[in-house]
């Protein structure tokens, strides 16, 4: 698999979007993702978003290929400086015995191009480059991996999650949605030398993000600093 992503790394490339136009079209891809795999009823939009999509400590990464956004993924940085994350909003109890500088990164609304899925490029790991290179640029302390529970086997083998909390419902999703977290200075190392793609690539500096500083919305743990020390 990792030949395969290589290849159509040469091809990708990553953009964090705020202007209003591409965030209109994410949303659009989100609407037709998900109701390609059912999850959410139809609507005369033709859209999907909602509240935490326009909160300060959200980011929206996208995967292009020739100009054609064809993956995405939503991020919020939980920090002492922010709270605010829908995946807390339903498992409230991962942050009640947190100590109180813990870092969180809460990846939601992963979404690929229903056409694109049919050409059979690996979308799905090209995607999961974003959250696990925000990770690392954001020196993140627990990571979370809200997802259906066909989808658990793969973040358990590729990406070192563990199951946390058992499925709950979702808001406006149909199908409920189970928790996994993982220790993300612990399994870092592991997940790279399984899968290199999932990290930095040198030779593909283009399928680089450039992740914001998010200086004043987002503190970065002091555990990192007292563990080098």
């Amino acid at each position: 698999m990792n030949e395969q992503v290589i290849a159509a790394l040469q091809d990708a490339r990553y953009r964090v979007l705020t202007d209003s136009a591409d965030l209109e079209a994410l949303y659009r891809l989100r609407y037709r993702s998900y109701r390609g795999n059912g999850s959410i009823p139809e609507n005369e939009s033709g859209r999907m978003a909602d509240p935490f999509d326009e909160s300060a400590n959200c980011l929206h990464v996208a995967v292009e290929m020739e100009g054609e956004m064809l993956a995405s993924v939503r991020l919020h940085l939980v920090s002492k400086l922010s709270h605010c994350a829908p995946t807390l909003e339903v498992f409230p109890e991962i942050m009640a015995e947190a100590a109180p500088d813990l870092t969180v990164l809460d990846p939601t609304r992963f979404v690929i191009d229903p056409e694109a899925r049919k050409r059979q490029v690996p979308l799905h790991f090209l995607a999961l480059r974003i959250p696990f290179l925000a990770a690392m640029f954001y020196d993140i302390d627990l990571a979370l991996a809200p997802v259906r529970a066909e989808h658990t086997a793969f973040y358990r083998r590729y990406l070192g999650y563990s199951l946390a909390l058992e499925p709950r419902s979702y808001p406006g999703l149909k199908k409920p949605i189970q928790l996994l977290t993982a220790n993300f200075r612990e399994e870092r190392d592991r997940v790279l030398e399984r899968v290199p793609v999932f990290g930095p690539m040198a030779e593909f500096p283009e399928a680089d993000i450039d992740f914001p500083a998010l200086t004043g919305i987002y503190a970065p743990s002091e555990r990192s600093r007292s563990e080098a020390a």
